[in-house]
């Protein structure tokens, strides 16, 4: 994993009033936000050098992580890309959606689909 993906992962963020804290935070703590997972979802029209390509391109993946992303897709209907909050996750999905048609595939119009989903 790509350092600044790392630290975008790890994205806290502060609570500004004492009152909000819970129980279990003092006003010091940093509060995480919520992680979700973006989602790669499996059709007929993508090959696995899509995949592979489109992990590559978007989130700086080695060529055996885009592998193992495509035969998960492949086998099980969806894989998991990655685990980020909100914003980062929404820009990815977003990414998947603009990243094209797989051109070694004749009948394919555009691009994957891809969701998010929180985790937990």
């Amino acid at each position: 994993m790509a350092m600044e993906e790392a630290v975008l992962e790890e994205v806290m963020v502060r609570t500004s009033k004492p009152e909000e804290k819970s129980s279990r935070q003092t006003a010091n703590q940093p509060k995480l936000q919520p992680r979700y997972n973006v989602i790669l979802w499996d059709d007929p029209d993508h090959s696995y050098d899509y995949v592979v390509s489109l992990m590559k391109a978007i989130f700086r993946a080695p060529t055996e992580r885009g592998f193992q992303v495509a035969k998960e897709v492949d086998t099980s209907g969806r894989a998991i890309c990655l685990t980020t909050t909100l914003e980062h996750a929404e820009l990815k999905r977003d990414q998947i959606h603009a990243y094209g048609k797989d051109e070694l595939i004749e009948r394919c119009k555009g691009s994957m689909s891809a969701t998010i989903e929180p985790i937990g």
